[in-house]
């Protein structure tokens, strides 16, 4: 993997440009290219899943029946497409069985400019050990008082079959993102146990401590949670927090008010959905003391609408969150965009 509103403290209703994402398949990339193999079955049936995971994504007797009930095909993250391959419901696969692998070079010059200005910087150093050899989804901060020190985080499927399981990475520069160390505990794994990608990374500039956040096992089953450290460039330096409890969280994002002039500087704020609320309803929760408490919340939606990006305006310090309305979930419905306030 490489890298190359008016003082409100929340939300005002923004235009959003049409964003058609393909979401679903970068997710899911880590799940069809050898993280996972099984056989199929079929959603009409109970999966005997221990027969067809060697891992603890997949719940003991899984009823597939449930799946579409709870919002599980409209969700994005690792975990439900373990369960959607359990259940006969998605394509899985393996590294031999990939059928993009001998164009995997050509397709990568369509979706990607021959470079960004500079020599391309590799984020996953130090070894690798096949067949969990998979990253995907980037997000990346910088440190506004030291430009030198940056954090990208990623799905990573080193964790795959640790336990307890962890699909989460990270990659830290010391020196303005000319080279990167990957995050590697003595025993070979990432230092964020327990999560399952969906990478956010923020930067808190008034306490100078760096979050990750993740579909989290350890904030109620997937919930949202992670990660943070003053000290980034030690994998053992992480500690662990949560942003919401939940069992059914998908599709977080994240952005901070690092403005010293902001009347909110330092707040926090996560987006997601929340499969167990409205069928997938958005939210936001943020933080008022500098990530130490996140009890505050908003809901935006009373209904599904997928959360794209959220990020900010440092200098009017409005909030802004892009969604998609997918007028009930599924491919042929990801055309709606809409205007969240």
């Amino acid at each position: 993997m490489k890298k190359t509103r008016s003082h409100s403290p929340f939300l005002k209703t923004r235009s959003l440009i049409g964003l058609g994402v393909g979401l679903a398949g970068v997710s899911l990339a880590l799940l069809s290219v050898g993280v996972f193999t099984a056989n199929t079955a079929h959603a009409t049936q109970q999966s005997n899943s221990d027969s067809l995971f060697n891992n603890n994504l997949i719940p003991p007797g899984l009823d597939c029946n449930t799946l579409r009930a709870s919002g599980v095909d409209k969700q994005e993250n690792l975990r439900a497409g373990a369960l959607m391959i359990a259940c006969g419901m998605a394509q899985g696969g393996s590294v031999d069985s990939f059928p993009f692998t001998p164009y995997a070079g050509q397709l990568q010059k369509l979706v990607e400019p021959d470079n960004f200005g500079d020599a391309d910087a590799d984020l996953v150093t130090g070894a690798e050990n096949p067949p969990h050899i998979i990253q995907s989804e980037t997000f990346t901060a910088a440190n506004p008082d030291n430009p030198n020190q940056i954090v990208t985080a990623y799905n990573d499927s080193r964790g795959a079959a640790s336990n307890p399981l962890s699909f989460s990475g990270a990659s830290v520069s010391l020196d303005g993102g000319n080279t990167f160390t990957r995050l590697t505990k003595t025993n070979g794994q990432g230092p964020f146990s327990n999560t399952f990608g969906d990478p956010v990374i923020l930067f808190n500039r008034p306490t100078g401590t760096w979050f990750t956040v993740w579909l989290d096992g350890g904030c109620g089953g997937q919930g949202l949670g992670g990660y943070k450290s003053t000290t980034p460039e030690n994998p053992d330096s992480w500690t662990h927090f949560c942003v919401h409890s939940g069992s059914a969280d998908d599709r977080n994002s994240g952005w901070v008010d690092n403005n010293p002039a902001s009347p909110f500087y330092g707040r926090m704020y996560v987006s997601f959905n929340d499969f167990n609320r409205g069928g997938g309803a958005l939210f936001v929760r943020y933080s008022t003391d500098n990530g130490v408490t996140w009890t505050n919340e908003r809901q935006v939606t009373t209904t599904f609408v997928r959360d794209v990006q959220l990020t900010g305006d440092a200098v009017t310090h409005n909030v802004i969150l892009a969604g998609m309305d997918e007028m009930g979930g599924g491919l042929t419905n990801r055309e709606q965009d809409v205007s969240l306030a």
